[in-house]
């Protein structure tokens, strides 16, 4: 038996125990309520599930109608926003995008070479030893390291704008707590969150750029994001020694609070949004873990090689739960369904000596800023050695912008990556041969960060280039592991190498057994660099093969 409902134009037949059951429904596009009033497709769904329910059940239960529109105006916080008509339509919509991006590359340097100055500060505070507030630093790089290619895929899947835009809310708020810190096990909590947030902004910094601009311009695109880097890297000292003396501590991070607001906004605007994603599939959950158990223990050890005090014991082990997590890690991503990471990037030697070549990158890049200051410092001359230490980063800025003006037009990654890494091994071995004269160790530094500056653009073209836009996040979030594990390597090899070398004969810290090391990790750069074959179809301007260059980079090779 059916008959027409007063209260849903549905056709319904009442079954056992009472039950209605839905045989048709009308059109959705007017569906007319008990009240008289219409609803849209979502009113008839909600309409027809109020129907199918015992009639008992509906009786006494208040009516309560939440206005979805005017709460979020259809907009869900779970999707990119569209950039305005006006935005999207401008020619430098792309270099808009880019400096959004360069937003977070100078938040992320910034935060990277500023902390270590308020350590003294913080042990007067809260009275605590070098060893606990080393954690600060510490804590940060491995959540930091043990999150990009996870925050990779995560973005590759769900959009790098939603990602980016929410690493800086994250960011920025963990800053402002850190600031508010009463006490030192706090103030190591909340840089574990900020850690999260710039994981979510590193793991996408590249990808954007990448996947913003047209393909005839990626290099130049980052190069502009590797002068922002440059640029936070050498403010960094001299800002944080100013800070640290004039307004405490604390201000180190509060100075991070109205540039990651201004982000927020400019992300919002400015970013287009993502046009090509990875499949979603399920996460790798255990992939995670024993990536970020890998990774953690690697830079404990490196760490310990560099100074962290550590028993011989706790090392071995940490060495030993490196190496099982990596194979482990292995094994799961040859099994997975959805691996962490795709198994063509594992499989890739492209990748894996592109990826090499940005570790020794970086390892020549952060060596000499933890050197030098052990070489020239001395009473009274912070100052001095920080202005000597920022001929570096100053050098690779410049070349990272202007290598593109000065530079054959037709000169390839490949080409570009061996040149500019001997640059960086010349300078390092005339360091060596030169006396140790602030000017002169200026200079030479400047010449170092110049080939630096002209080898990590092209080696990240490379990089990017390699795999589809679709894993763009998770392969920027690569380098960025990457560069993480050089710098730690790095600051372990410098130490060691001083360590091992002794004094000389001036009673300061003998320096040619650091600066060979980092010669030698220049050098492995132009090998590496040499090693990778350009693609088939590949141009010079940094493009993946077959692209249209008014386009945005889709496919990187």
């Amino acid at each position: 038996m059916s008959r027409m409902s007063t209260c849903n134009p549905a056709f319904l037949t009442r079954g056992m125990h009472g039950r209605v059951l839905v045989r048709s429904v009308l059109t959705p596009s007017q569906v007319r309520t008990p009240n008289g009033d219409t609803r849209g497709r979502r009113g008839s769904r909600r309409a027809n599930r109020e129907a199918a329910e015992p009639a008992g059940r509906r009786q006494g239960r208040p009516a309560v109608r939440v206005d979805w529109q005017k709460m979020f105006g259809y907009r869900s916080i779970l999707v990119e926003a569209p950039r305005p008509d006006v935005i999207r339509r401008n020619p430098r919509a792309a270099w808009l995008a880019v400096g959004v991006v360069c937003f977070g590359a100078f938040m992320g340097q910034l935060d990277a070479s500023i902390v270590t100055l308020t350590f003294r500060p913080m042990q007067h505070e809260f009275g605590a030893p070098l060893a606990a507030v080393q954690w600060v630093s510490l804590g940060y790089l491995l959540a930091l390291v043990a999150l990009l290619a996870p925050a990779g895929r995560i973005a590759d899947a769900v959009g790098r704008k939603l990602l980016y835009g929410y690493g800086f809310v994250v960011f920025t708020a963990a800053s402002a707590a850190c600031g508010l810190a009463p006490t030192l096990g706090l103030l190591v909590a909340f840089r574990l969150v900020q850690a999260v947030g710039a994981a979510m902004l590193q793991a996408n910094s590249v990808a954007l750029v990448t996947t913003s601009v047209p393909a005839r311009q990626m290099r130049l695109a980052l190069s502009v994001q590797a002068a922002a880097q440059a640029i936070g890297l050498g403010l960094g000292p001299t800002l944080g020694g100013l800070l640290t003396q004039t307004a405490g501590w604390r201000t180190v991070y509060w100075i991070n609070v109205p540039v990651g607001c201004v982000a927020v906004l400019a992300g919002r605007y400015l970013l287009p949004r993502t046009r090509r994603r990875s499949r979603a599939g399920s996460f790798d959950w255990p992939g995670a873990v024993l990536l970020a158990a890998a990774t953690s223990a690697l830079l404990l050890v490196l760490s310990a090689a560099g100074g962290l005090v550590l028993p011989g014991w706790a090392v071995a082990c940490l060495a030993s739960v490196a190496v099982a997590a990596a194979g482990g890690f292995a094994a799961r991503a040859a099994r997975a369904r959805h691996p962490l990471i795709p198994r063509a990037l594992l499989r890739s030697r492209r990748v894996a000596l592109a990826l090499a070549g940005a570790l020794v990158g970086y390892l020549a890049l952060f060596g000499p800023l933890v050197l030098m200051p052990q070489v020239l410092g001395g009473p009274g001359g912070e100052l001095r050695v920080g202005l000597v230490l920022s001929a570096l980063p100053v050098g690779f800025g410049v070349a990272a912008l202007g290598g593109e003006a000065l530079l054959p037009a037709r000169m390839s990654n490949r080409q570009r990556g061996v040149t500019g890494s001997l640059i960086c091994a010349f300078a390092l071995v005339m360091l060596i041969v030169m006396p140790m004269a602030p000017e002169w160790v200026a200079g030479l530094l400047a010449l170092a960060g110049l080939g630096l500056g002209i080898f990590v653009p092209a080696n990240n073209a490379v990089v990017m280039r390699s795999a589809e836009a679709g894993s763009a996040s998770v392969l920027g979030g690569m380098v960025s592991m990457a560069r993480g594990i050089g710098t730690t390597l790095g600051i372990a090899l410098v130490t060691l190498g001083l360590h091992l070398a002794g004094t000389g004969p001036a009673g300061r810290p003998d320096p040619v057994l650091a600066l060979a090391v980092l010669a030698a990790a220049a050098v492995a750069g132009a090998v590496v660099a040499a090693a990778i074959r350009p693609l088939a179809g590949s141009s010079a301007g940094g493009g993946g093969p077959g692209q249209d260059e008014t386009e945005p980079a889709g496919v990187f090779g």
